[in-house]
């Protein structure tokens, strides 16, 4: 019978939890929609802030080597959090973590040599 009152109480805190996220949320935003500032002008929907019109064409032209550059940054960023995670919990994970990780240096290694002789991080095309 406790145990049935135990899961009934964390289920009613869950509940109390999100109801009151969500009532918070709704409210700043509420509140933030009635006590925030309005202002009308005659440039406001423009698409510029300071409502110049625009000259020239907007539309750039970037190398996809700016993406593939950017992707390999994001990789080995997120990569980077890994070992960070894993640095935190080297006690933890002694013998067996260290080992794993050493097998995830090495892939990153690997990969990254991999990348260097495919010419991937070559800024300038032959």
């Amino acid at each position: 019978m406790s145990k049935n009152i135990s899961d009934f109480n964390q289920y009613l805190s869950f509940f109390w939890f999100i109801f009151f996220s969500l009532f918070f949320c709704s409210f700043m935003l509420f509140a933030s929609f009635f006590l925030g500032g309005k202002s009308v002008s005659r440039y406001k929907n423009t698409p510029f802030e300071s409502g110049i019109v625009a000259v020239g064409d907007t539309c750039l032209r970037f190398s996809i080597k700016f993406y593939l550059i950017a992707m390999f940054f994001v990789i080995f960023d997120v990569e980077a959090l890994y070992l960070y995670a894993w640095s935190v919990t080297i006690v933890e994970s002694g013998w067996t973590g260290f080992i794993e990780a050493t097998f995830f240096i090495f892939f990153i290694f690997l990969s990254l040599f991999y990348l260097i002789r495919v010419k991937a991080l070559n800024w300038v095309s032959s």
